[in-house]
């Protein structure tokens, strides 16, 4: 089933997202979800805050973004993430958000990170990315922690994009998705 993103402004998006256990209700059926979800956007990740969920759990699939790069795609679920490690010079790339459509922003981070987590099966992982995984799994880390791309860039930016997020929060966009915005 395809779920509504939830559009900047909305509360879950600013919410540091509580850790879920073994016993988590329904779990194969929300990650379904969520991957149709973020298939159905055209997405490479998705966090369960933009689906109006405060857990820890997002999912990427970088398929999309590895076809002309060189880097090996992944497809994986993170559960109960924590970053370890970010080191490396921070390189830009610009950057785009389901919750924020239509909104793409040069942001720096460190191109390896080493991240402790959970899969589908609440089996414990600690693997280190680089490059364009790297900074999928940063973007949607970011989001557990409800902490928004927005919030890199400088404050001139943010009050340069200021009428188009107040656009997007009161859905005043077309998005080729489903959506609930902020009441």
């Amino acid at each position: 089933m395809i779920l509504p993103i939830v559009a900047f402004g909305s509360p879950v998006l600013r919410k540091k997202c509580n850790k879920i256990s073994q016993d988590f209700q329904e779990l194969d059926d929300l990650l379904e979800n969520m991957w149709e979800t973020m298939y159905e956007a055209s997405g490479v990740g998705l966090a369960a805050p933009q689906i109006n969920k405060s857990i820890r759990l997002f999912i990427i699939d970088t398929t999309l973004f590895m076809e002309e790069e060189e880097e090996k795609a992944i497809k994986k679920v993170f559960i109960n993430a924590t970053i370890l490690e970010e080191e490396g010079d921070e390189w830009i790339f610009n950057e785009g958000c389901l919750s924020m459509p239509d909104l793409r922003e040069d942001i720096k981070r460190k191109p390896i990170i080493t991240i402790k987590y959970q899969d589908e099966n609440f089996d414990c992982h600690t693997d280190t990315f680089d490059g364009l995984t790297a900074r999928i799994i940063q973007h949607e880390y970011d989001h557990i922690e409800g902490i928004l791309f927005t919030d890199k860039i400088s404050p001139l930016r943010k009050r340069m994009i200021k009428r188009k997020l107040e656009n997007i929060s009161k859905g005043n966009i077309d998005v080729g998705y489903r959506m609930k915005f902020p009441k």
